[in-house]
C-alpha cells in the first residue's frame, strides 16, 4: 500500500514539472511573439535627429505620391539641406525615372537649380546605388548626409552607406511615411506592412553577406562622374521648354486688329507763286 501511494505521489510531482515546463515554454514563446510584433517592426526604422545636412540623397523607389521630394523640398525650403542628389533607375530607352522625379521636385519651390543633382543609373539595389554615389560624395567633400527612402529600409540604408564610406561622410536618415506606407507598430495587420517587414528582413540580413570583407571607397574609385550634373549644367546643354506655358500662351486669343483707318489727307491748293507764267 506504501509503494503504491509513493508512486502516485511521484507521478503527481513529475506531472506538476511537465506542466510547469509547458507554462514556462508557452510565457516565452508569448513574449518572443511580444517582442517580434510590438519590437521589430520599429527596429528597422531609424529616425535620426538632425539640424542640418549639407545634401539630400532621394534614392529611387518612391511612390505615385512623391512623398520624398515632398519631405525634402520642405526641408531645403527650410534651409536645413543645401544640395540634393535625385536618384531614378533608367525605365524607357531613353528616359529615367530621375526626370519625372525631378520635373516634380522644381514645382515644388523656386530652388536653384544648380543645388539639384541628377543621377541617371541601372543600379538594382541600394548598395549598387551607394557604390555609384559615394565615391562623388566624397569629392565633393560632403559633411553630413541624409539618406531618404522607404521607413523600414532606413536601417539597411544607413549600414550599407556608412560601412562602404568609412568614417566620412556622416548619413542620418528619417521616417518620412511611418504612417503611410508602413506600420511599424502594427505591421502584423496591414498586408503591405506585413510585405515590407518580411522583405526588409531578409534584406537586412543578407546585406551582411553582401558586406562581407567590403572595403571603403575613396573619390578615386567612381567612373560616375560625367553622369551626375545638375539641373543648371543639364539647362545648359538642352534648355528646358515648358510645354504646359507654351501651349497656354500658344492658345491665347489674339488681340482684335483696329479696322478703322484714319482718314486720307485732304489734297492742299497749290501756292499762287507757283503757277506757271504763262498760265497767268
Amino acid at each position: 500500500m506504501t509503494k503504491i501511494l509513493m508512486q502516485d505521489k511521484n507521478t503527481r510531482k513529475r506531472s506538476r514539472k511537465v506542466l510547469g515546463a509547458i507554462i514556462v515554454v508557452v510565457f516565452c514563446l508569448l513574449a518572443a511573439i511580444y517582442v517580434v510584433v510590438e519590437k521589430s517592426g520599429k527596429w528597422l526604422v531609424v529616425n535620426d535627429e538632425f539640424e542640418h545636412a549639407t545634401w539630400a540623397v532621394i534614392l529611387d523607389g518612391q511612390s505615385a505620391n512623391m512623398e520624398r521630394n515632398d519631405y525634402v523640398a520642405d526641408l531645403k525650403a527650410q534651409g536645413k539641406v543645401d544640395s540634393v542628389l535625385i536618384l531614378g533607375r533608367r525605365v524607357y530607352r531613353d528616359k529615367s525615372n530621375v526626370d519625372f522625379y525631378a520635373e516634380d521636385f522644381m514645382r515644388l519651390g523656386k530652388f536653384n537649380p544648380a543645388t539639384i543633382f541628377l543621377v541617371r543609373h541601372d543600379d538594382p539595389s541600394t548598395l549598387s546605388e551607394a557604390c555609384t554615389i559615394i565615391p562623388w560624395l566624397k569629392k565633393h567633400k560632403a559633411d553630413t548626409v541624409l539618406l531618404v527612402t522607404a521607413a523600414p529600409a532606413t536601417r539597411r540604408a544607413k549600414r550599407i552607406f556608412e560601412t562602404l564610406s568609412g568614417e566620412s561622410p556622416v548619413y542620418v536618415t528619417a521616417d518620412i511615411d511611418y504612417k503611410q506606407q508602413y506600420i511599424a507598430d502594427a505591421w502584423i495587420f496591414n498586408r503591405e506592412s506585413r510585405k515590407s517587414w518580411l522583405r526588409e528582413w531578409f534584406a537586412y540580413a543578407h546585406s551582411f553577406f553582401d558586406l562581407a570583407g567590403a572595403s571603403t571607397f575613396t573619390e578615386s574609385d567612381s567612373t560616375y562622374f560625367s553622369k551626375i550634373r545638375s539641373i543648371a549644367d543639364e539647362e545648359k546643354d538642352e534648355p528646358i521648354i515648358d510645354l504646359v506655358s507654351f501651349q497656354q500662351e500658344a492658345e491665347k486669343p489674339a488681340a482684335p486688329a483696329d479696322t478703322a483707318q484714319p482718314p486720307a489727307p485732304a489734297p492742299s491748293a497749290p501756292a499762287s507763286d507757283s503757277i506757271p507764267n504763262n498760265l497767268k
